[in-house]
């Protein structure tokens, strides 16, 4: 059975729903307070179940919401807050169906999804909590030592991990595996990472990048079994499904920039990987099959530049379209994003391309878009978020006047 770990701005594997929920993704019968499976208080959870499938509709979230992260299963949206507690959301309506309260203050390592074993997962200031999608309830927390803060999170195969450091400036960050179910310790280990690059976890095996080079570590032990070779720079880390792609730091500076490279993720060493751009590839998104969508600035003018799609598998690239810099996702078998914000015509919209046929698809590979939706326009700097299974749906999060639009999928 595959699993999903949805890992807010991660990578995107398949999903299974949450076990034990109603139809609305709500807890069975109402929350009640619940101590954690670690370290903190006692706290008391709310619920209210709505029955229903995937529907179109708007919410409006707290500001603490809107300051914080969201997630999404086939069965509910999940927000962290940035004082570290959640909100669940019925995927029939948009109302709140449970929440876990929080009384955390400081900077948020992000919010993490884990279908398959029921939890949501936040770090905020030096507090890693966890909530059951089941029931509403507080699963457990754990406290760092005064003075250390989570700095990232990532989850795979039952496992959540979590980068915490004093100062990630002039201290090693050091990596905590811990079990997704009750929180319990796995391991830790002192890692190189660079502030930005992402966690990757999958096939056994958790990925670390520090702005040089990529290091994988036994998800069962912490241990280190691969590293980048000398002479094979990652400056920035794209990944999705089970793939690793270094691309060129969205921070770089120049006219020319470093080559594209698919590693090996058993060996990390490189692999044949097209490229025939010399833009400056800011950020991507990968799918299950391989199909890399990369989006890369012009040198000269960076307000402005493009998808473009690549086929890992079989070396070659696949398509290109203008853009504006602007969040994605894989839903489906298609890339969604947002149209340009420049374009007076088609701005304001959810669209979604055939990750190979591209821009130019006909048919049913035919490129699509929702209607314009103030959710979806750039000054509101949406994210959209994919449910996966069978939904039909996308969520578009804006944070300028923080907001929840669940949507078809165009």
């Amino acid at each position: 059975m595959k699993r999903r770990i949805v890992a807010v701005g991660a990578a995107l594997l398949v999903l299974v729903g949450c076990a034990g929920t109603t139809a609305s993704g709500g807890p069975r019968s109402p929350a009640v307070s619940s101590p954690s499976g670690g370290s903190g208080p006692t706290v008391e959870t709310t619920s209210r179940s709505v029955s229903g499938p995937w529907r179109a509709w708007a919410a409006t979230l707290s500001s603490q919401e809107a300051h914080g992260s969201c997630g999404t299963t086939a069965h509910q949206v999940v927000c962290a807050t940035d004082s570290g507690g959640f909100v669940g959301r019925s995927r029939a309506d948009g109302r709140i169906t449970w929440t876990v309260p929080a009384g955390g203050h400081g900077k948020s390592a992000g919010l993490v999804v884990d279908a398959a074993d029921e939890r949501a997962v936040t770090g905020v200031a030096g507090v890693l909590r966890a909530a059951d999608l089941r029931t509403g309830a507080q699963a457990w927390t754990q406290q760092l030592p005064t003075g250390r803060t989570y700095l990232a999170l990532g989850a795979a195969e039952g496992v959540v991990y979590a980068l915490e450091a004093s100062d990630p400036l002039t201290h090693s960050p050091v990596l905590d595996a811990v079990r997704a179910a009750d929180g319990t310790p796995l391991w830790h280990r002192t890692v190189a990472w660079s502030t930005g690059e992402p966690l990757a976890a999958f096939r056994g095996r958790v990925y670390t990048a520090d702005g040089t080079r990529v290091t994988a570590r036994d998800a069962r032990t912490g241990d280190t079994v691969a590293a980048g070779p000398t002479g094979v720079e990652c400056p920035h880390l794209v990944t999705g499904g089970h793939y690793l792609v270094c691309t060129g730091s969205p921070f770089y500076a120049g006219d020319t920039f470093p080559p594209m490279r698919r590693l090996d993720p058993a060996t990390l060493r490189p692999l044949p990987t097209p490229r025939n751009t010399a833009d400056n590839p800011v950020r991507g998104v990968i799918s299950d099959d391989g199909v890399l969508v990369l989006y890369e600035a012009g040198a000269e003018d960076t307000s402005a530049g493009d998808w473009n799609a690549y086929d890992l598998e079989n070396g070659r690239k696949l398509w290109s379209t203008y853009a504006t810099e602007a969040d994605a996702t894989v839903a489906g078998g298609r890339f969604v994003t947002f149209t340009p914000v420049n374009d007076r015509t088609t701005r304001g919209r959810v669209i979604t391309i055939d990750l190979h046929a591209g821009p130019h698809g006909t048919g049913t590979a035919a490129p699509r878009m929702s209607a314009a939706y103030l959710q979806t326009r750039g000054g509101e700097h949406p994210v959209v978020l994919a449910p996966g299974g069978d939904t039909g749906h996308v969520v578009v999060m804006a944070r300028t006047h923080g907001s929840l639009r669940s949507l078809p999928l165009p």
